[in-house]
Order: structure tokens, then C-alpha cells, then sequence
């Protein structure tokens, strides 16, 4: 079983949805899916849907999932993190009025650099779900640390100070 969740954001992720929708119907996923959609207003045809769970059950579906897709969020990430489950991450994007920032993306980028699988289109949600790897956060050495937290200086720092007029 696969389980996806986007978490309880009041925006919905309609994008994550299609992309269930599509690869069920082209049958590139052939396993049952769970789906936590939150306030998505798309639910994909042919999976087993909750609007929101209560924590218990949640951590239940993760634990008999195979893989479980999730948004990029903070809490979440760590929750999976810390219950060993092999994952995949889908930053909501405030391009698409997913969130009002960028920040899932900015972290999406910081784990992509630490190789924590990201997908960034149905595509590699069909290559991570053939081939799931198993990550933490929190193997990650005081040294990568550092240089991914310099790295993402160096990458949004120079625009945060452009935007304050600096």
C-alpha cells in the first residue's frame, strides 16, 4: 500500500492529486492507495480517500504502507523521519497557491542536496516508488549541515536581501 498525504494546510494540493489520478489510471501504480487529501478539491479516481485523520490512525497507515508520498513539510517530514519508512517528498508551491511561500520548495532543494528523494513531476514519483530508498535527516553530519546551510545562504540569501532593498 501507498500512502499519500498533504497534510492539513488550508490549501489545497490539487497538483499531487492529478498526479495520483494519472499514474493510477495509466496504471504506472497497480497497489492500493490511500489518500489523506486535506482541502484538495481533486480526489484521484480509484484510491481510498480520508479528508484528515486522527494522529493514531495516521501513524498507523504509515506504518503498513510500503512508501508513503508526502508533502514537504516540516512536521511531517520529521514524523516519517522518525518512524523508518522509506519516503518521498512533493514541495507545495505558492506558484500554484499551494502555500503563500516558497519555503517547501526551499527545503525541497536543501534535502534534494542530501539525497532525500524529492519528486518534481510524476516521473519521479514512478522512478522513487520502483526503487524506494530509505533516508533520515538525521544521518546527516555536522559538516553537510553546515555546508547545505551555507549553500542555501548563498542561494536565497542574496534574493532575500535584494527584495529588503539592501
Amino acid at each position: 500500500m501507498i500512502l499519500v498525504t498533504v497534510g492539513t494546510e488550508q490549501y489545497p494540493f490539487n497538483r499531487l492529486m492529478h498526479w495520483i489520478e494519472v499514474l493510477l489510471q495509466t496504471e504506472l501504480i497497480q497497489e492500493e492507495i490511500v489518500v489523506q487529501y486535506g482541502n484538495s478539491t481533486i480526489l484521484p479516481a480509484g484510491a481510498k480517500v480520508y479528508r484528515f485523520l486522527k494522529e493514531e490512525n495516521f501513524q498507523d497507515l504509515i506504518r503498513q504502507a510500503r512508501i508513503v508520498i508526502a508533502h514537504c513539510g516540516e512536521g511531517t517530514l520529521l514524523l516519517l523521519d522518525s518512524l523508518d519508512k522509506p519516503y518521498i517528498l512533493v514541495a507545495r508551491s505558492q506558484q500554484f497557491q499551494e502555500h503563500v511561500d516558497d519555503h517547501q520548495v526551499e527545503l525541497a532543494l536543501a534535502l534534494s542536496q542530501i539525497n532525500v528523494p524529492i519528486a518534481w513531476c510524476p516521473g519521479d514519483l514512478v522512478r522513487f516508488l520502483e526503487q524506494p530508498r530509505q533516508v533520515s535527516v538525521a544521518d546527516v553530519s555536522n559538516a553537510v549541515a553546515i555546508a547545505l546551510c551555507n549553500s542555501l545562504q548563498n542561494r536565497f540569501g542574496q534574493t532575500s536581501r535584494q527584495l529588503q532593498g539592501v
